[in-house]
């Protein structure tokens, strides 16, 4: 029995730069992640995306390979420096060529697009100018979306602006362990408030030109446990944190107006970069609200042994530790905590009713499992994890939370930006060396799911 209505539809996504690979042909301009990728000590082992998954020539065996898994639709990103090298307005069409050519392949195979115009890769001449901490930036993202729609709005009705800001509003700008790799609070504070401002004026100008498409941001998004939820210090930092990850960007699209509790920690720091009129910007009708879901967290008290989590970094909390984070542990040492795919997307409901459509944009784990004697890729820990995260969904989806799609991360194995190589998320494992791919057994899984509308009690171990 599937508690998924019969029109809820079932995809997979990946993102530009970790699959695409052919950064130096067609004119594509530098992004960031190829510069922080070149600078020794940012990415394990040194990798990078030049090559990757080598999509950008294999496109069409891939959806081949989609369709033959029954995936329903596929969210993928746009490749900024493709189209407008150096960021301004000079445009290379051969991008523009290239993602004709994907497009139409993707829907001759019956496969629906979710199109996230930016997944990370900034033209580095932006960076050059600030980046992100540049308020300038969010206008060159508004005229990029635009060109987007024009060009591909008659093809694609789904499009998220922005993926995961968090990540790299904090991760890039904060603590530096992803591009554009920067250490500055008030540039990473600058960078929240900027990727607010780029969704809203970016929604805005996509549906200017074309009224009929639909637009949404995917936002990483997890659930706070408190190990002790009665003591007051715990609380005040659990609350900060979900404003932090959590509020930030929906409590502006919704309410236009960011948490109290980070208004009033940041105060100057923000006050001075909200110029008048922008929460009416950031106030936006935002038709899906994507979710990029992985783990719950877990909040405690620090103990002797600890080390501060800011460290190496800015993030501007009081010292805590992870708590007692429950074992098993995906290879990312994530935590695998199914009943927070169900508990989240009913959070949402409840407290931003105003969004009527959710997605889970991402959900996934990564483990090494390759291909054995017999060429199968046996990877059970996959299976389990989607299987029970995707039955948690449908209780919730039963329960009256308005998700209407579930995207798999990550149909292929990829470069998993700082982690390199080594991190393997696909359904779909990828042999760099000589770009072979085989479904795991968790594709198959997955190929089961879809088939029985999500009815897969089969497939979960008792």
């Amino acid at each position: 029995m599937s508690n998924f209505p019969e029109d809820f539809r079932w995809g997979a996504a990946t993102a530009s730069y970790q699959i695409e690979g052919g950064t130096e042909l067609d004119g594509r301009g530098v992004s960031i992640w190829d510069t922080f990728a070149a600078t020794p000590g940012n990415v394990v082992n040194q990798e990078n995306g030049s090559v990757a998954c080598d999509h950008y020539h294999r496109y069409a065996d891939d959806f081949k390979l989609m369709t033959e898994l029954g995936i329903q639709t596929y969210r993928f990103s746009f490749a900024w420096p493709r189209f407008f090298p150096t960021g301004d307005s000079v445009r290379e069409q051969r991008g523009f060529d290239f993602y004709d050519r994907l497009l139409d392949s993707m829907l001759e195979h019956g496969i629906e697009p979710m199109a996230t115009a930016y997944h990370w890769d900034l033209p580095q001449a932006l960076q050059d100018k600030g980046g992100w901490a540049n308020r300038d930036t969010a206008y060159r993202l508004s005229d990029y979306t635009a060109a987007l729609v024009e060009a591909y709005g008659d093809r694609i009705s789904n499009w998220l602006t922005l993926n995961e800001p968090w990540c790299f509003s904090w991760l890039g700008y904060a603590n530096g362990v992803h591009a554009p790799g920067v250490k500055n609070l008030d540039h990473a504070i600058a960078a929240a408030h900027h990727t607010s401002l780029a969704h809203g004026l970016a929604s805005r100008a996509m549906k200017a030109v074309n009224g009929n498409i639909r637009t949404g941001i995917a936002l990483n998004m997890t659930n706070y446990r408190i190990e002790d939820p009665n003591d007051p210090d715990l609380a005040e930092l659990g609350g900060l944190l979900d404003s932090h990850i959590n509020r930030w960007w929906l409590d502006g699209i919704v309410h236009g107006a960011y948490p109290q509790n980070l208004v009033d920690l940041y105060g100057d720091k923000l006050q001075k970069l909200v110029l008048p009129g922008d929460m009416d910007i950031v106030k936006v009708q935002t038709d899906v609200v994507g979710i990029n879901y992985y783990s719950d967290s877990f909040v405690g008290l620090p103990k002797p042994t600890d080390k501060p989590m800011s460290e190496g970094g800015l993030f501007p909390f009081p010292q805590r530790s992870n708590g007692e984070t429950p074992a098993p542990h995906t290879d990312m040492g994530w935590p695998i905590t199914p009943e927070g795919l169900h508990d989240l997307p009913l959070r949402i409901a409840r407290d931003w009713p105003e969004i009527k459509e959710l997605a889970v944009t991402e959900n996934g784990a990564a483990y090494p499992e390759g291909p054995d004697e017999n060429g199968e890729v046996v990877d059970n820990r996959r299976v389990e994890y989607l299987t029970s995260h995707i039955e948690a969904l449908g209780r919730a989806v039963a329960e009256g939370a308005p998700v209407k799609s579930y995207y798999a991360w990550s149909f292929l194995d990829n470069y998993e930006w700082a982690e390199g190589y080594a991190k393997r998320f696909g359904i779909v494992h990828v042999d760099f060396e000589t770009q072979v791919r085989t479904p795991k057994d968790s594709a198959k899984a997955y190929a089961s799911i879809i088939a029985t509308q999500g009815d897969f009690s089969s497939l979960i171990k008792s």
